[in-house]
C-alpha cells in the first residue's frame, strides 16, 4: 500500500474540519491539491474514505481506521524525533497540552518556565471545560491533561502537583465579609452563583454541600470565573472558587473570601495521561519540572 505522511495529515485534517475547504486551510495547500491526494490514499487503501451528503462530509468505516492509525503513526514519529534529538543532546519538538480553562490562572506562568528551559520547544495548549478536555483524554489527542477533577472510569496516571483550595467569596462590602468562624447554615439564606454542570470545580463544591447536608439557593451557573467574580462583587450572590482566581488583594476583584468553617475545600491539580501511554520526552521533561518546581 503506497501510503505517504502527507496524505495521513490532510485526511487527519479533513477528520478535524469537515471540510475539503477548511483542511487545504490548515495544512496551507490548495482546496484542489487536497482533493487529489485524498483520492488517491482511497485508491491505495481500496476503499472510500469519506462520503458527502448535502453539505457535509462523513469518514467512512475505513476513514475513521485510517485517521486513528494515522494519529498514532504522527504521534510514535514525533516522539522518535524527540528521542533522536535528546541523544544529540537538543531539546525541541512540540508539547500538546489540554487543561481546563480554570488553570489559567497559573499555568502561563508553568509553561513560561519551562520554555525558559526548552527555548526551541512549540506548546500546543489546548484551553476547555472539563468534559472538553475529558473527551480529548479519551481520545488521547494530547501528551498530557491537567484538571482538578480527574475522571474515574479511567485507568490514568495521575501526578498531583498543586494545592487547589476551594473558598466561599462574597462583595466586599457583604455582611458577612469580616466575620469569622462562619457555620455552613449561616449561608443558608444566600444566593449562590456556580459554576456550570460539569466542572471540576461545581463537582467538589456538590460533594462538599451535599457531605454537610447544605443545599444552596443556586440564582444561577456559569462556565467563566471571571463572570461569576463580576456578579459577586455586584452584591448577585456568594460563590464558591479556587484560590488561583483570586487576587492577592480584594481591590481588584471587589471580592473577600468569607472565614467558612470546613473551607477551604481540600482539591488538587494533576497532570494526567492514559495509563500505558508512552510518554514523549518532552512530556518527561514537563512533568519532571512540575515535580520539581516550587507552587506558583
Amino acid at each position: 500500500m503506497n501510503v505517504t505522511f502527507r496524505q495521513l495529515r490532510l485526511l487527519v485534517a479533513l477528520d478535524e474540519h469537515r471540510s475539503i475547504t477548511a483542511a487545504a486551510q490548515a495544512c496551507h495547500v490548495t482546496q484542489p491539491t487536497v482533493s487529489m491526494q485524498l483520492q488517491a490514499l482511497a485508491d491505495a487503501v481500496g476503499l472510500p474514505l469519506y462520503e458527502q451528503i448535502g453539505k457535509r462530509l462523513f469518514l467512512t468505516d475505513a476513514g475513521h481506521a485510517l485517521v486513528q492509525t494515522a494519529r498514532t503513526m504522527h504521534k510514535e514519529w514525533d516522539a522518535f524525533e524527540q528521542t533522536v534529538d535528546a541523544m544529540k543532546g537538543l531539546t525541541r519538538g512540540r508539547l500538546r497540552l489540554a487543561v481546563v480553562s480554570s488553570a489559567k490562572y497559573f499555568v502561563p506562568g508553568v509553561l513560561g518556565r519551562f520554555c525558559e528551559q526548552h527555548p526551541e520547544v512549540d506548546i500546543a495548549l489546548e484551553l476547555l471545560n472539563r468534559d472538553a478536555v475529558v473527551a480529548r483524554l479519551r481520545e488521547n489527542l494530547d501528551d498530557l491533561y491537567i484538571m482538578s477533577m480527574p475522571p474515574s472510569d479511567m485507568a490514568l496516571q495521575r501526578h498531583a502537583f498543586l494545592a487547589n483550595p476551594l473558598v466561599v467569596i462574597a462583595a466586599v462590602d457583604h455582611p458577612l465579609a469580616g466575620q469569622t468562624r462562619l457555620a455552613l447554615t449561616a449561608l443558608s439564606g444566600e444566593r449562590f452563583i456556580m459554576r456550570e454542570a460539569g466542572s471540576g470545580t461545581r463537582m467538589a463544591c456538590d460533594a462538599h454541600f451535599k457531605a454537610h447536608g447544605f443545599e444552596p439557593q443556586v440564582r444561577l451557573a456559569l462556565g467563566s470565573n471571571e463572570a461569576i467574580k463580576e456578579l459577586v462583587a455586584e452584591g448577585m450572590g456568594l460563590a464558591v472558587m479556587s484560590r488561583h482566581a483570586l487576587t492577592h488583594h480584594p481591590e481588584p476583584d471587589r471580592v473577600v473570601e468569607l472565614d467558612v468553617l470546613g473551607f477551604p475545600v481540600p482539591s488538587s491539580w494533576w497532570t494526567l495521561y492514559p495509563q500505558g501511554k508512552r510518554l514523549s520526552p518532552l512530556a518527561q521533561a514537563f512533568l519532571a519540572q512540575l515535580s520539581a518546581s516550587p507552587s506558583p
